[in-house]
């Protein structure tokens, strides 16, 4: 009933949200300098010679040495979203650039690529550059206060990501086999003091399990209580390093303790606002303010509130119902894979297969086999061997392919077997479907051999 009472007039004082758009501008050019840096550009998208595409979205590909400009708009983009200028045509450029990026080719898909699209979509409803901008400086004008569900829907997502997160982690594999962290963390023995102690200990792999879920679940509501608040914080930073330590996840532990800033109070924010202010430009927030007409309230006009909020709740009911979609298909999700994407189901699996294929002459009987490194890269053919809608891809390539040389009545089968969090590795696709003649949809892939190992996994 509080959420149907819900007043999207109130107004809220607009540094939390400013501090929010700094922070992520500059947290996405860091990622894009990082990513071109380690030469990942060439490498994943340049390189191979097949990409690995969205259900839909086959025409958003690589576009050969241009990808190379599509980085510079998309840093370019985020550095005029930190800086606030053009504020809203950056973040409009900066989420249509990330989002291609992030659409080229699914191989490359993480949770946090999806979360940067998320909050970029949202971004470009909100008032994020009313304070502490340099468009503040262009119009000669910045407001004091902004509508509170503009703050509120960046915690409200904040808050789904690690919830679902944590209902996720409500499975018997992480919590009562302790996998896939099991298999993960001995293999940090390198570690200095803990490397060949608390690493090898089974006792401790249990303990990170129940704590990320404990984490994940609570995490939300400790930073929305004003009384736990501190404390909360102290345990984002101390969960992200620890986790950035243990496990190669880039920037997202860093985007992540920046972001959850937003739930502090708007004193807080004033601070950093006051303390930037004077540390890059030596003047007080006083003499910076000066010249600009300050506005009491910044109000979205009715025109507009009209087509922006049926917008955002839309969006934000999708971001509620999408993880569940899983509930809608037959079998097991981590084998299946069928709605896992886009559904915040962070590090739970380590599964590793091998899948190769038979290219048969239907009339003649006759057939050879496929060399995956032929086609792929190392990290595709992983990627390939134990996801099912990329087998599936993969097969229609290698159809298309090799009958664009002159063979003819193709059928294309696969000999795949699939291990799944420390289990023994078993058959995963039906070797007697001819997946040529198969098509991709949203339905069930009925010919995914069904999981069959005695160890269930139970739970969500």
């Amino acid at each position: 009933m509080k959420l149907l009472k819900y007043n999207f007039k109130e107004q809220t004082n607009a540094a939390p949200l400013a501090v929010f758009r700094l922070f992520f501008g500059f947290m996405m050019f860091a990622s894009i300098v990082r990513f071109w840096a380690n030469g990942w550009i060439e490498k994943l998208y340049l390189v191979p010679k097949f990409h690995f595409s969205y259900y839909g979205l086959s025409f958003i590909k690589p576009i050969g040495n241009y990808t190379y400009l599509l980085f510079v708009i998309c840093g370019l983009s985020a550095l005029f979203v930190a800086f606030g200028y053009k504020y809203r045509m950056a973040i409009i450029t900066f989420f249509l650039s990330f989002g291609y990026i992030e659409f080229m080719d699914k191989t490359t898909y993480l949770n946090h690529y999806y979360f940067i699209s998320v909050i970029s979509f949202v971004l470009i409803f909100l008032p994020a550059s009313a304070v502490f901008s340099v468009d503040n400086l262009r119009t000669k004008k910045k407001y004091l206060n902004i509508p509170k569900w503009t703050i509120d829907i960046i915690k409200v997502l904040l808050g789904v990501v690690y919830f679902y997160a944590g209902l996720a982690k409500l499975n018997s594999d992480w919590l009562f086999r302790a996998m896939p962290l099991k298999i993960w963390l001995p293999s940090k023995y390198d570690l200095p003091l803990i490397g060949n102690t608390l690493m090898q200990q089974d006792w401790f792999h249990f303990a990170m399990a129940w704590s990320g879920m404990l984490y994940d679940l609570s995490i939300p509501f400790l930073l929305l209580y004003k009384r736990t608040r501190v404390f909360a914080f102290v345990i984002v930073v101390f969960f992200h390093v620890f986790t950035r330590i243990l496990f190669p996840i880039g920037m997202f532990p860093f985007i992540m303790i920046v972001s959850t800033l937003i739930f502090f109070e708007a004193g807080f924010h004033e601070k950093i606002i006051g303390f930037i202010k004077k540390l890059v430009f030596n003047l007080s927030p006083r003499a910076q303010s000066r010249g600009l007409v300050l506005k009491q309230n910044y109000q979205f006009s009715k025109t507009k509130i009209k087509f922006v909020l049926p917008i955002l709740i839309t969006f934000l009911v999708i971001q509620l119902l999408l993880p569940f979609r899983s509930l809608l298909y037959p079998g097991e999700l981590f084998w299946t894979e069928e709605g896992y994407r886009f559904s915040w189901r962070v590090m739970l699996m380590e599964k590793a297969g091998i899948t190769n294929f038979r290219i048969v002459n239907t009339k003649t009987g006759s057939f050879f086999m496929v060399d995956n490194k032929d086609f792929l890269t190392p990290f595709q053919e992983k990627q390939m061997s134990y996801q099912p809608d990329f087998i599936l891809e993969y097969a229609h390539y290698l159809g298309n392919h090799f009958k664009s040389q002159g063979h003819k009545n193709i059928a294309i089968f696969a000999d795949s077997y699939v291990a799944l969090n420390g289990r023994l590795s078993t058959r995963y696709i039906n070797p007697k479907v001819d997946l040529y003649q198969q098509k991709e949809n949203f339905k069930h892939k009925d010919w995914i051999v069904p999981f069959s190992s005695k160890i269930k996994i139970k739970g969500i």
